[in-house]
């Protein structure tokens, strides 16, 4: 259709209104086109392609990337997601953003893959990624040309939809660029009405940035639209998109989803900044799209993307997006309820100082109990609470517990600490059980060397509770090293498993840190732990085995 022309039915209507009612229908049916009355599809009134039941969740090119996306980067990634066990934790998507393709279509009106960038096509790239377990996503726009000028879909939506399902593409990214002032709505439906004729299952994922109160007819369209204009790699930005996207929780449920954009986990923020983004978008039901270089990802990354309790969060099964019970100067409360009866609650700080952030069972939608039981699904410390639900946050940061009506603790239990820098464990050096025997850490084995048992005096005991980790001399300075020694009940064999991850001496009030583990090289078995200043590293993090 011209963009600006009376549709063919109005027109006719027009002509035919003097007429008898059975000459006028005699009439429409001939001069109609015969496609539009023999054999035409009834038009679709809502989406309900069964996919996306909850957040869709993978990997896209674009925030690490750009335009330099190939056939190797996807085949890469592919591998990493199996490898690191992202795969298994749910990521299931690997995407392709723009620039995949050669700057025409070709004679028959095709899109073609950018034979240089990908020599195998994208079937062959899409059968290699179907071969690790994985399915693949890709690009286009709903307007002449993509973002970076490459061609668009307006117009060409039925030919680029049986290509993609051709290719066997299981996700397409729709975006809006070039749009020719064509409604959003009108455009991102004829894709959708595309997809369903090719027969094959396309999640489809709108990008219009947010506009044209997409959120209100988005469901019947795609499975998930965005609700923001474009991320970028600062926290202020993270912070923007969550405030736009936390305010329409009543538009997700199950096949449909809100859209704050893809994450930036891993691309250079701050440990405490990639959480808190991680733990607000899994809280809002948001799709969890890895925008980072997966091949080079740090342990400190793979933490916090690989955290299936948090995971659990976001693609529980009820399908609700968290809701803000709380907000004053920039202190946050979420809550988000769930499948089994229990409530995420997120407190997040935006401020850039450390702030206590309180609520209520009551006010996180828990029924009345005499007792609730708290799990950190960060650090994995379980602690119960009379009604009051309150944490110390760091500037930036958030924490995010699990709750329910019941009580529980950590104390007395027999696990491994494991450091986030490293993904490695507490350990007492060669097994030795020797006074002033190093602590360090070393991969997880399960040995009684590893084996910490928490007490009410607030020691962390090893081999059955005879030893203890101790700061060397009763110190109390950066650089103080740790050591196992002889429990005796001393201060310096304190410690406290804070709300944040961190585990600070009661003594020295610093940080337990592996030593050099804010770099690569300071994380490798035997790095030794001491006693640091508190600055959010991921070397100072540790959580529960």
């Amino acid at each position: 259709m011209i963009h600006g022309a009376l549709p063919l039915r109005t027109r006719l209507s027009g002509l035919l209104r003097p007429l008898s009612t059975a000459f006028a229908l005699l009439l429409l049916l001939a001069l109609l086109p015969p496609l539009l009355v023999i054999g035409a599809a009834p038009r679709a009134h809502a989406l309900d392609n069964g996919l996306a039941r909850t957040p869709p969740m993978g990997w896209n090119d674009w925030n690490a990337f750009g335009c330099d996306v190939s056939e190797t980067l996807v085949k890469q990634t592919a591998d990493q997601l199996v490898s690191s066990g992202l795969k298994d934790a749910g990521y299931t998507y690997v995407n392709i953003d723009d620039c995949w393709m050669a700057p025409s279509r070709n004679a028959a009106g095709q899109l073609v893959p950018d034979p240089v960038k990908f020599p195998s096509g994208i079937s062959g790239t899409a059968a290699y990624v179907h071969s690790k377990g994985l399915k693949l996503g890709i690009y286009e726009s709903a307007g002449s040309a993509t973002c970076q000028g490459f061609p668009g879909s307006l117009g060409h939506e039925q030919t680029d939809a049986d290509s993609f399902a051709a290719w066997g593409v299981d996700y397409l990214k729709y975006d809006n660029c070039n749009h020719q002032n064509v409604p959003d709505q009108q455009r991102y439906t004829a894709m959708r009405d595309a997809l369903a004729r090719t027969g094959r299952p396309i999640v489809y994922s709108l990008c219009n940035w947010g506009l044209a109160d997409v959120w209100t007819w988005g469901a019947g369209v795609g499975n998930s639209w965005r609700t923001t204009d474009d991320i970028n790699l600062n926290f202020s930005t993270v912070v923007s998109l969550f405030k736009a996207n936390v305010k329409l929780a009543p538009y997700a449920k199950p096949g449909a989803w809100n859209d704050p954009d893809m994450l930036e986990v891993g691309n250079g923020m701050s440990f405490t900044e990639d959480r808190a983004h991680f733990s607000l978008w899994s809280q809002m039901a948001a799709p969890l799209i890895a925008g980072n270089d997966m091949r080079t990802a740090s342990a400190a990354t793979f933490s916090l993307y690989g955290n299936k309790d948090v995971i659990a969060v976001d693609q529980d099964s009820l399908g609700k997006q968290g809701t803000e019970v709380a907000n004053s100067g920039g202190l946050h409360v979420l809550t988000k309820p769930l499948a089994n009866g229990e409530v995420s609650v997120v407190l997040f700080n935006e401020n850039s100082a450390a702030a206590t952030v309180t609520t209520s069972a009551s006010a996180a939608g828990l029924p009345a109990a005499s007792s609730y039981r708290l799990n950190n699904l960060w650090s994995h410390v379980i602690s119960s609470t009379t009604g009051t639900l309150s944490a110390r946050v760091p500037g930036h940061g958030s924490v995010m517990y699990r709750v329910s009506v019941g009580s529980g603790t950590s104390v007395g239990t027999t696990r491994p600490l494991i450091g986030a820098s490293s993904n490695r464990c507490l350990d007492a050096y060669d097994n030795q059980t020797t006074p002033g025997t190093r602590i360090q850490i070393w991969d997880c084995g399960g040995g009684a060397n590893q084996a910490v048992t928490i007490t009410a005096a607030g020691e962390l005991r090893l081999y059955g509770g005879t030893q203890c980790v101790d700061a060397y001399d009763n110190g109390t300075t950066a650089g103080t090293k740790v050591q196992l020694y002889t429990c005796n009940g001393g201060a310096n064999q304190k410690w406290s498993l804070n709300p944040d991850g961190t585990i600070t001496g009661t003594q020295s009030g610093l940080c337990l840190d592996v030593t050099g583990g804010d770099k690569p090289a300071g994380n490798v078995n035997g790095t030794a732990l001491e006693l640091w200043t508190c600055n959010g590293g991921a070397n100072q993090q540790w959580r529960l085995g």
